[in-house]
Protein backbone atom coordinates (compact mmCIF):
# COMPACT_ATOMS: atom_id res chain seq x y z
CA UNK A 1 0.00 0.00 0.00
CA UNK A 2 1.10 3.49 -0.58
CA UNK A 3 2.25 5.50 2.48
CA UNK A 4 -0.29 8.05 0.70
CA UNK A 5 -3.04 5.87 1.06
CA UNK A 6 -2.65 5.39 4.53
CA UNK A 7 -2.62 9.39 5.09
CA UNK A 8 -6.26 9.08 3.81
CA UNK A 9 -7.51 7.25 6.38
CA UNK A 10 -5.47 8.03 9.19
CA UNK A 11 -5.10 11.64 11.18
CA UNK A 12 -1.64 10.08 12.79
CA UNK A 13 0.95 7.17 11.88
CA UNK A 14 3.53 5.50 13.61
CA UNK A 15 6.61 3.95 11.56
CA UNK A 16 10.02 2.85 12.18
CA UNK A 17 13.53 2.98 10.95
CA UNK A 18 15.95 0.09 9.91
CA UNK A 19 19.23 -0.62 8.29
CA UNK A 20 20.38 -3.91 6.80
CA UNK A 21 22.50 -6.06 8.97
CA UNK A 22 25.95 -5.69 8.31
CA UNK A 23 26.80 -9.89 8.70
CA UNK A 24 25.18 -13.19 10.29
CA UNK A 25 25.50 -11.94 14.00
CA UNK A 26 23.56 -8.42 12.93
CA UNK A 27 21.27 -10.48 10.79
CA UNK A 28 20.22 -12.64 13.78
CA UNK A 29 20.05 -9.89 16.38
CA UNK A 30 17.84 -8.04 13.49
CA UNK A 31 15.53 -10.60 12.96
CA UNK A 32 14.72 -10.69 16.69
CA UNK A 33 14.28 -6.96 17.03
CA UNK A 34 12.30 -6.97 14.01
CA UNK A 35 9.90 -9.20 15.49
CA UNK A 36 9.50 -7.46 18.55
CA UNK A 37 8.57 -4.29 16.54
CA UNK A 38 6.30 -5.98 14.36
CA UNK A 39 4.14 -6.80 16.84
CA UNK A 40 3.69 -3.33 17.12
CA UNK A 41 1.67 -3.30 14.35
CA UNK A 42 3.46 -0.51 12.23
CA UNK A 43 1.89 1.54 9.55
CA UNK A 44 5.20 1.23 7.65
CA UNK A 45 8.80 0.48 7.94
CA UNK A 46 11.63 2.67 6.32
CA UNK A 47 14.87 0.76 4.81
CA UNK A 48 18.04 2.89 4.67
CA UNK A 49 20.73 3.19 1.69
CA UNK A 50 24.21 3.16 2.93
CA UNK A 51 26.57 5.77 2.02
CA UNK A 52 27.97 5.48 -1.84
CA UNK A 53 25.23 2.19 -2.12
CA UNK A 54 27.81 0.81 0.06
CA UNK A 55 24.89 -1.83 1.34
CA UNK A 56 22.90 -1.64 -1.92
CA UNK A 57 22.66 -5.66 -2.54
CA UNK A 58 21.79 -6.10 1.58
CA UNK A 59 19.07 -2.56 1.06
CA UNK A 60 17.00 -4.94 -1.89
CA UNK A 61 17.44 -8.67 -0.61
CA UNK A 62 16.23 -6.77 2.62
CA UNK A 63 13.56 -4.43 1.28
CA UNK A 64 12.27 -7.61 -0.70
CA UNK A 65 11.55 -9.43 2.55
CA UNK A 66 10.36 -6.82 5.05
CA UNK A 67 7.58 -5.83 1.69
CA UNK A 68 7.11 -9.50 0.15
CA UNK A 69 7.19 -11.93 3.54
CA UNK A 70 6.50 -10.00 6.41
CA UNK A 71 3.31 -7.88 5.21
CA UNK A 72 4.99 -4.48 6.54
CA UNK A 73 4.35 -1.59 3.99
CA UNK A 74 8.02 -0.84 3.20
CA UNK A 75 9.35 2.49 2.22
CA UNK A 76 13.07 1.64 0.73
CA UNK A 77 15.59 4.68 0.49
CA UNK A 78 17.46 5.87 -2.53
CA UNK A 79 20.47 8.18 -2.89
CA UNK A 80 21.94 9.52 -5.07
CA UNK A 81 25.15 8.54 -4.62
CA UNK A 82 27.66 6.63 -6.43
CA UNK A 83 25.52 5.85 -8.88
CA UNK A 84 24.50 7.50 -12.95
CA UNK A 85 21.41 8.64 -13.74
CA UNK A 86 20.86 5.46 -16.06
CA UNK A 87 21.87 3.11 -13.19
CA UNK A 88 19.82 5.13 -10.80
CA UNK A 89 16.68 4.73 -12.48
CA UNK A 90 17.58 1.07 -13.15
CA UNK A 91 17.47 0.23 -9.04
CA UNK A 92 14.04 2.36 -9.24
CA UNK A 93 12.79 -0.21 -11.60
CA UNK A 94 14.11 -2.84 -9.68
CA UNK A 95 12.35 -1.95 -6.58
CA UNK A 96 9.22 -1.63 -8.58
CA UNK A 97 9.49 -5.27 -9.51
CA UNK A 98 10.06 -5.85 -5.50
CA UNK A 99 6.10 -4.35 -5.26
CA UNK A 100 8.13 -1.35 -3.20
CA UNK A 101 5.57 1.44 -3.78
CA UNK A 102 6.92 3.77 -1.50
CA UNK A 103 10.53 5.46 -1.74
CA UNK A 104 12.45 7.91 0.57
CA UNK A 105 14.82 9.69 -2.08
CA UNK A 106 17.62 11.55 -0.77
CA UNK A 107 20.92 13.11 -2.04
CA UNK A 108 23.08 10.91 0.44
CA UNK A 109 25.89 11.32 2.30
CA UNK A 110 29.32 11.13 1.41
CA UNK A 111 30.95 7.86 1.16
CA UNK A 112 33.75 6.95 4.49
CA UNK A 113 36.42 8.65 4.21
CA UNK A 114 35.53 11.71 2.17
CA UNK A 115 34.61 15.28 3.76
CA UNK A 116 32.27 16.57 1.28
CA UNK A 117 29.48 14.96 -1.43
CA UNK A 118 31.09 14.51 -5.09
CA UNK A 119 28.06 13.46 -7.44
CA UNK A 120 28.85 10.57 -9.82
CA UNK A 121 29.73 11.83 -13.35
CA UNK A 122 27.17 11.68 -15.14
CA UNK A 123 24.89 11.23 -12.12
CA UNK A 124 22.06 13.54 -9.86
CA UNK A 125 23.22 16.40 -7.55
CA UNK A 126 20.55 17.12 -5.84
CA UNK A 127 17.74 14.70 -4.22
CA UNK A 128 14.90 17.30 -6.07
CA UNK A 129 16.37 16.06 -9.39
CA UNK A 130 16.39 12.50 -8.86
CA UNK A 131 12.95 12.79 -7.71
CA UNK A 132 11.85 14.77 -10.81
CA UNK A 133 13.28 12.01 -12.85
CA UNK A 134 11.44 9.08 -10.84
CA UNK A 135 8.15 11.44 -11.47
CA UNK A 136 9.27 11.44 -14.97
CA UNK A 137 10.05 8.05 -15.53
CA UNK A 138 7.66 6.18 -13.43
CA UNK A 139 4.46 8.80 -13.09
CA UNK A 140 2.65 8.46 -9.79
CA UNK A 141 3.81 4.30 -9.23
CA UNK A 142 5.73 5.33 -5.83
CA UNK A 143 4.55 7.39 -3.17
CA UNK A 144 7.57 9.32 -2.51
CA UNK A 145 9.16 11.34 0.68
CA UNK A 146 12.20 13.30 1.50
CA UNK A 147 14.10 14.31 4.31
CA UNK A 148 14.39 17.89 5.82
CA UNK A 149 16.16 19.12 9.20
CA UNK A 150 14.26 21.18 11.40
CA UNK A 151 17.47 22.87 12.25
CA UNK A 152 18.80 23.36 8.44
CA UNK A 153 20.37 21.62 6.77
CA UNK A 154 24.30 21.84 7.95
CA UNK A 155 25.51 22.77 3.95
CA UNK A 156 22.76 25.19 3.84
CA UNK A 157 24.21 28.94 4.30
CA UNK A 158 20.58 29.78 6.02
CA UNK A 159 17.10 29.04 6.85
CA UNK A 160 15.63 30.71 4.30
CA UNK A 161 17.29 29.10 1.46
CA UNK A 162 17.23 25.40 2.89
CA UNK A 163 13.46 25.90 2.87
CA UNK A 164 13.91 27.22 -0.88
CA UNK A 165 15.60 23.70 -1.43
CA UNK A 166 12.74 22.01 0.06
CA UNK A 167 10.42 23.64 -1.73
CA UNK A 168 12.16 22.37 -5.15
CA UNK A 169 11.81 18.99 -3.54
CA UNK A 170 8.06 19.63 -3.07
CA UNK A 171 7.69 20.68 -6.64
CA UNK A 172 9.62 18.10 -7.55
CA UNK A 173 7.26 15.67 -6.36
CA UNK A 174 7.64 14.92 -3.35
CA UNK A 175 4.48 13.67 -1.37
CA UNK A 176 5.59 13.98 2.06
CA UNK A 177 8.86 14.92 4.30
CA UNK A 178 10.31 12.81 7.62
CA UNK A 179 12.40 14.89 9.96
CA UNK A 180 16.06 14.37 10.60
CA UNK A 181 16.71 13.97 14.32
CA UNK A 182 15.90 17.22 16.44
CA UNK A 183 15.21 17.02 20.71
CA UNK A 184 13.65 20.87 21.14
CA UNK A 185 10.14 20.19 19.74
CA UNK A 186 9.66 24.08 19.41
CA UNK A 187 12.39 23.76 16.68
CA UNK A 188 10.04 21.40 15.01
CA UNK A 189 7.00 23.51 15.16
CA UNK A 190 8.50 26.59 13.98
CA UNK A 191 10.11 24.78 11.15
CA UNK A 192 6.73 23.62 10.42
CA UNK A 193 5.10 27.22 10.81
CA UNK A 194 8.26 28.62 8.13
CA UNK A 195 7.05 25.67 5.31
CA UNK A 196 3.44 26.47 5.46
CA UNK A 197 4.44 30.27 5.29
CA UNK A 198 6.19 28.98 2.43
CA UNK A 199 3.82 27.30 0.84
CA UNK A 200 4.53 23.91 1.48
CA UNK A 201 1.37 21.74 2.95
CA UNK A 202 2.08 18.33 3.00
CA UNK A 203 2.15 16.44 5.97
CA UNK A 204 5.96 16.37 8.06
CA UNK A 205 6.68 13.73 10.15
CA UNK A 206 9.00 14.69 13.05
CA UNK A 207 11.99 11.82 13.42
CA UNK A 208 12.86 10.68 16.91
CA UNK A 209 15.39 8.48 18.58
CA UNK A 210 15.72 7.45 22.44
CA UNK A 211 19.14 8.49 22.92
CA UNK A 212 21.11 4.94 24.02
CA UNK A 213 24.96 6.67 24.84
CA UNK A 214 27.04 9.72 25.75
CA UNK A 215 29.17 9.17 22.11
CA UNK A 216 25.41 8.46 20.32
CA UNK A 217 24.02 11.76 21.02
CA UNK A 218 26.96 14.00 20.40
CA UNK A 219 28.22 11.58 17.04
CA UNK A 220 24.19 12.16 15.51
CA UNK A 221 24.40 15.77 16.86
CA UNK A 222 27.95 16.95 14.62
CA UNK A 223 26.29 15.28 11.83
CA UNK A 224 23.03 16.38 11.84
CA UNK A 225 23.82 20.14 13.32
CA UNK A 226 21.19 18.98 15.70
CA UNK A 227 21.23 21.32 19.15
CA UNK A 228 20.67 19.65 22.52
CA UNK A 229 19.24 20.85 25.10
CA UNK A 230 20.68 21.82 28.85
CA UNK A 231 17.93 19.93 30.57
CA UNK A 232 19.39 16.11 28.63
CA UNK A 233 22.77 16.83 28.82
CA UNK A 234 22.60 17.78 32.53
CA UNK A 235 20.77 14.53 33.36
CA UNK A 236 23.37 12.72 30.89
CA UNK A 237 26.16 13.93 32.87
CA UNK A 238 25.02 13.30 36.27
CA UNK A 239 24.86 9.71 35.17
CA UNK A 240 28.70 9.65 34.19
CA UNK A 241 29.55 6.25 33.29
CA UNK A 242 26.69 4.58 34.00
CA UNK A 243 25.39 2.83 30.74
CA UNK A 244 21.77 1.81 32.06
CA UNK A 245 21.12 5.01 33.36
CA UNK A 246 21.83 6.95 30.23
CA UNK A 247 19.64 4.51 28.23
CA UNK A 248 16.89 4.59 30.89
CA UNK A 249 17.39 8.99 30.66
CA UNK A 250 17.50 8.73 26.87
CA UNK A 251 13.89 6.94 26.98
CA UNK A 252 12.53 8.94 29.48
CA UNK A 253 13.11 11.44 27.62
CA UNK A 254 11.92 10.22 23.98
CA UNK A 255 8.68 9.14 25.63
CA UNK A 256 8.09 13.11 27.39
CA UNK A 257 9.12 13.88 23.57
CA UNK A 258 6.64 11.94 21.82
CA UNK A 259 3.94 13.01 24.03
CA UNK A 260 4.54 16.92 23.54
CA UNK A 261 4.52 16.32 19.66
CA UNK A 262 1.34 14.58 19.72
CA UNK A 263 -0.68 16.86 22.33
CA UNK A 264 0.56 19.68 19.73
CA UNK A 265 -1.04 17.56 16.81
CA UNK A 266 1.94 15.79 15.14
CA UNK A 267 0.73 13.60 12.05
CA UNK A 268 2.95 10.89 13.62
CA UNK A 269 6.06 9.69 14.63
CA UNK A 270 8.71 8.01 12.59
CA UNK A 271 11.11 5.86 15.01
CA UNK A 272 14.68 5.43 14.21
CA UNK A 273 15.29 2.41 15.99
CA UNK A 274 18.85 1.98 14.48
CA UNK A 275 17.42 -1.84 14.74
CA UNK A 276 17.24 -1.59 18.84
CA UNK A 277 13.75 -2.83 19.58
CA UNK A 278 13.84 -2.21 23.18
CA UNK A 279 13.78 1.45 23.87
CA UNK A 280 11.25 2.12 20.53
CA UNK A 281 8.92 -1.15 22.51
CA UNK A 282 8.71 0.63 25.97
CA UNK A 283 8.25 3.98 24.54
CA UNK A 284 5.65 3.32 21.88
CA UNK A 285 3.74 1.11 24.65
CA UNK A 286 4.08 4.03 27.11
CA UNK A 287 2.36 5.97 25.05
CA UNK A 288 -0.27 3.89 23.87
CA UNK A 289 -1.83 3.34 27.39
CA UNK A 290 -5.28 4.79 27.88
CA UNK A 291 -4.97 8.03 28.52
CA UNK A 292 -3.03 8.39 24.91
CA UNK A 293 -4.84 6.04 23.56
CA UNK A 294 -6.41 8.62 21.16
CA UNK A 295 -3.14 10.12 19.92
CA UNK A 296 -2.08 7.08 17.87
Amino acid sequence: MKISSIFESKTHTFSFEFFPPKDEIAAVDFGVNVGQLMKLAPDFVSVTYGAGGSNRERNFTLVDYLQNKTGLTVMAHYTCTGASKREALDDIARLKSLNIENLMLLRGDPPKGMSGFAPHPDGFGHASELIEAVRAKFGNVFAVGAGCYPEKHPEAPDPATDILRLKDKIDAGTDFLITQLFFDNEVYFNFVGRLRDAGISCRVIPGIIPVASRSQIERFSKLSGTRIPESLTDKIASAGNDAKRVARIGTEFAIEQCRSLMNGGVPGIHFYTLNKSGATVEIFETLRKPANSQNL
